[in-house]
Formats: structure tokens, C-alpha cells, sequence
């Protein structure tokens, strides 16, 4: 019997969060403050830089550049931003993937400032979304024209994530993933040999209590997924992406299955299939809680939120954050389809 059968019926009939909350104070000549973090994707920071202010010093745009250089706390940097534009009915823009969003945008959220992006990752999921470009000239260019919009995040504990949010087996793949990118570079070959390299191991499967609706069900899987980026879930094969626009996040629950079945899973993904496997369960849900079936007093789980690694006490709770990010957004003429 496929795992967590009831748990489908998890739909709550609550409004969407994110229109619950006043927009910020923003000034369409207020300052920018930029956190660039100088180790994002593989464009040369000082470039990147240079091409930003060019054009908001051509626009007489009054702005920032605050760099994350190596070894630095992002959160900090992201701290420092934030107090430099509040007040003066600014806006905080991150410049990096995201991972480096994800970081900038827990600091900002709390505040209420419009949050800017200027994508420089990889898959710069969050930003595609949202129809902005990956092109740092274009990306800056609809910067200058945006309007704060309410954007749905969720939440796992207090910790926030716009992409998503795991445990189990996707964390050990971004975790392998990424010491195989230290190592070799980033490119697409070398993350699929990392993640083949990951499922040759034994992985030992999990045994969560989950709660959901009032309901608990105890549950075997080799991970949880909560998804929060239509994109994603979209180009995977999930159907179920619809869910986010009615102000729900989406789970994904995988059996645990022997090497080949897994990798079968993994190319159902790549081909945009994966909604067809019946190995996986899928649901909408607005709060769901997590332990380990037989959790040890101080136990803790390791968590991925937008690709980077974290260890939070149990239990988890995912949920969508009361209060949305305010997303500065391109106009409909600047907005680009995601490729």
C-alpha cells in the first residue's frame, strides 16, 4: 500500500496568505541597496558590478553595492543592507543564485522592505518565476521600473525558503553535489554524476510521524519535498503546481525503492514526468508537521532550503509564511518567459 494515503485530502479552503499584508513604503527614485555576493554563478563579480551601476548612475538612481566577498556572513551583509534602507523608502536587492536570495530575503522579510533581484546563479529558479531576466543588463534595466508585488514564501520552522524545501535523500544529493563542484567545477555533467554516485550508496529510507489537517500518519520515504516555485514543479511533471496560486505549498513523498527505480524516478524529472510515477505521493497542503517516527530527545534533521544545507531540531513544520515577501516585479513589457 502506497504510504500516507490520507494525507491526499489535505487541502485547506483558506485564502492565499500573501494578500493579507500592507505593501511597503517604496520611492521609484528610492535608494537601492545591492548585496552582491562576488561568488555566485560564473560571472566576473567586478563585471557584474560595473555593469549594475553603470546604468543606475546613467538613470540617476541613488544605490549601493554592499559585495559578500569569501568567508563572509551573508546574513550580515544582508543586516547592514536592510538598515541602510529603512527609512528612507528604499528597497534591498540581492545579486547571486538562489541560494544567496534565499539568505538576503530571510533578513528582509522580517523587515517588510521590497525585496529586488538581479540573478546570477545556475537555475535562478526563483527569478525565472517571476519573469525576470537572467541577464544582469536587462535584469537592471526592469529593476528601475519594478513595483512591489506580494510574493508567497514558505517556511520550515522560522527558517525561509522561496524554491523549496527537503529532508532525506535530496539534501545528501545537493550536499554530494556540491563537494563534487568543489572539486570539478559546475557544469550539468558533473551534478549528474554526483547524484549517480549518491544512489549507488545505500541510503537508509526514513520513518516519519506526519501531520497534516489534524490528521497523523506514520510514513516510510526516502524524502520529502515541499515544493513553493511553480517553475520547478512544473518542468518536473507535478500537477499539482496549480496548488501554489491558491496559497498552498506542494509535497512530494517518494517510496523508498531500489538504485534503478530511483534513477528511473530521476529521469521521469528530467523528461518532466515525474507527476506518472506511482511511487510518488503528491498533495497541497498549509501546514504540515514532521518528526522522526522515533526521535531521539535532541534530534536533529538535516534540511535543504533553496539548495543550501542546514541542521534543524525536530519537529519540522512547513508552512506558508503569514506575511509575503514584496517581490519587486518587472513590469508586463519587461517581464521574459522563462526558456
Amino acid at each position: 500500500m502506497r504510504p500516507c494515503v490520507a494525507l491526499l485530502s489535505c487541502r485547506p479552503v483558506t485564502l492565499p496568505t500573501a494578500v493579507a499584508s500592507a505593501p511597503p513604503e517604496f520611492a521609484a527614485d528610492g535608494p537601492l541597496l545591492i548585496v552582491l555576493n562576488a561568488g555566485s554563478g560564473r560571472a566576473d563579480a567586478d563585471e557584474t558590478q560595473r555593469t549594475i551601476s553603470a546604468i543606475l548612475d546613467a538613470a540617476g538612481r541613488p544605490h549601493e553595492v554592499l559585495r559578500i566577498e569569501r568567508g563572509m556572513d551573508v546574513a550580515q551583509v544582508a543586516a547592514e543592507a536592510v538598515r541602510r534602507a529603512q527609512g528612507r523608502r528604499g528597497a534591498v536587492v540581492a545579486a547571486g543564485g538562489d541560494g544567496t536570495l534565499n539568505a538576503v530575503a530571510q533578513v528582509v522579510l522580517p523587515a517588510g522592505l521590497p525585496f529586488g533581484v538581479l540573478p546570477q546563479g545556475t537555475f535562478n529558479y526563483f527569478s525565472r518565476a517571476h519573469g525576470i531576466s537572467s541577464d544582469t543588463e536587462q535584469a537592471t534595466r526592469a529593476l528601475l521600473r519594478a513595483r512591489p508585488e506580494p510574493v508567497q514564501v514558505g517556511l520550515v520552522n522560522e527558517r525561509l525558503f522561496l524554491v523549496n524545501a527537503s529532508v532525506g535523500l535530496y539534501p545528501q544529493l545537493l550536499e554530494d553535489r556540491e563537494a563534487y563542484k568543489q572539486r570539478y567545477g559546475r557544469s550539468r555533467l558533473v551534478a549528474l554524476w554526483s547524484a549517480l554516485v549518491t544512489l549507488l550508496h545505500v541510503y537508509r529510507p526514513l520513518r516519519l510521524q506526519i501531520e497534516c489537517q489534524g490528521r497523523q500518519q506514520p510514513v516510510r520515504t526516502s524524502t520529502l519535498f515541499v515544493g513553493n516555485n511553480r517553475l520547478q514543479l512544473q518542468q518536473i511533471g507535478v500537477p499539482e503546481a496549480d496548488l501554489l496560486a491558491e496559497g498552498q505549498l506542494v509535497a512530494l513523498m517518494l517510496r523508498p525503492v531500489r538504485t534503478l527505480a530511483m534513477l528511473g524516478l530521476m529521469l521521469r524529472g528530467a523528461f518532466g514526468r515525474l507527476g506518472e510515477a506511482e511511487d510518488v505521493l503528491r498533495f497541497g497542503f498549509e501546514r504540515l508537521g514532521m518528526r522522526p517516527a522515533a526521535p531521539r530527545r535532541t534530534a536533529r534533521v538535516k534540511v535543504a532550503t533553496d539548495g543550501e544545507i542546514c541542521w534543524l531540531r525536530a519537529p519540522l513544520t512547513f508552512r506558508v509564511s503569514p506575511r509575503p515577501l514584496w517581490l519587486l516585479t518587472p513590469l508586463p513589457e519587461d517581464r521574459v518567459e522563462p526558456a
